[in-house]
């Protein structure tokens, strides 16, 4: 591939005209903007030990209270991002939020799309458009684009959870916004309990209302369950994963990023295709090595570790005598809906 010529070369009158205008001359950046052979992230192997970040997140309760908060959260940034960009990946935000005993985080809705990974503590809910949802350890909460969501406290200990959310794409496009509401009056049981039985939806005889989010709530203890029942019932195969996706469609829960659970038996080494979309790991149960792209992170629980596109992965259970378990999120609904998703070999 022949070299191209670079700024510098061209006389400082030249651009400077180039600038009064508005232009910009493509050819000296045409090898950032298109490198040759596959894309050059910026995303790097990064990752986030709870260890550590937990009586940080503590001293955060004690140093800002929820009214001066609205949301108290420590945000995973990525160092090949810049930590002032509060991105994990290109499209992916990652943040640990908390939440104290009698606190209300105020009902609010907005453009990116959310969900919420219970990493610990007991007696916290989400309210999303009226459906009041539990929040347990290892439970996948959506609180989609758009709906009303408040976060609330009505046990003793403190309870955290991992934010996931598309917010520096939709940023990106400058279609971010918020907008602040009044507390939620409770309308509704938990989606989850009309769709406990896989192949089978609720069809009344009447039209109903059509629901875009019909379930909210995906519960730990049913997915796990259906991990274990995955690996039992296929012994030979290659992995043992579920996805989280809408019910009604078969299709991704959410629109731009997907969501994963994935249980490594004891002592498996799992390497993963080598795909286009960034790809975060969050390790619920069990201990586990991840190495992206010759970088080894060991992970314990509730520690959080994000890979970029174009990345060998291998995932290994540490535990020679018990299941690991991770929840994964990803970036390929949108390489799929963009037609930018690749596969290597």
């Amino acid at each position: 591939m022949h070299d191209l010529g670079r700024l510098d070369d061209l006389p400082f009158e030249y651009r400077a005209a180039l600038a009064e205008q508005n232009l910009v001359p493509l050819w000296p950046s045409l090898r950032t903007v298109l490198p040759p052979g596959k894309p050059q992230p910026r995303t790097r192997p990064a990752c986030w030990k709870y260890a550590a970040l937990r009586p940080l997140l503590l001293q955060a309760g004690e140093l800002t209270p929820i009214e001066k908060a609205e949301r108290r959260v420590l945000v995973l940034a990525n160092p090949g991002h810049g930590l002032e960009k509060m991105q994990a990946s290109s499209a992916i935000y990652l943040g640990m939020q908390l939440l104290l005993p009698g606190e209300v985080a105020p009902s609010h809705r907005h453009t990116p799309n959310a969900v919420r990974m219970i990493v610990e503590g007991e007696g916290a809910y989400t309210t999303i458009d009226g459906e009041k949802c539990p929040m347990q350890r290892g439970d996948l909460i959506l609180t989609p684009t758009g709906l009303w969501h408040e976060h609330g406290h009505d046990g003793s200990e403190p309870v955290v959870w991992l934010d996931v959310l598309d917010l520096p794409l939709v940023y990106y496009m400058e279609a971010s916004y918020v907008t602040e509401g009044s507390a939620q009056d409770v309308t509704g049981a938990g989606g989850e309990r009309a769709y406990q039985r896989g192949g089978v939806v609720p069809s009344p005889v009447f039209a109903r209302r059509g629901q875009r989010y019909p379930m909210l709530r995906y519960p730990w203890t049913d997915v796990r369950a259906a991990l274990l029942e995955l690996a039992r019932s296929e012994p030979s195969a290659e992995s043992v994963q579920v996805s989280y996706i809408n019910p009604e469609t078969g299709g991704d829960c959410q629109n731009i990023l997907g969501y994963h659970a994935l249980m490594l038996r004891p002592g498996e080494t799992l390497d993963l295709p080598v795909r286009s979309p960034a790809t975060v790991f969050h390790l619920i149960e069990g201990k586990a090595s991840v190495t992206i792209d010759g970088s080894a992170f060991s992970l314990f629980e509730a520690d959080t570790c994000c890979a970029p596109g174009y990345a060998p992965i291998r995932l290994q259970n540490q535990a020679a005598d018990a299941p690991a378990f991770l929840f994964i999120a990803d970036e390929s609904p949108l390489h799929k809906k963009l037609g930018v998703y690749e596969v290597r070999a």
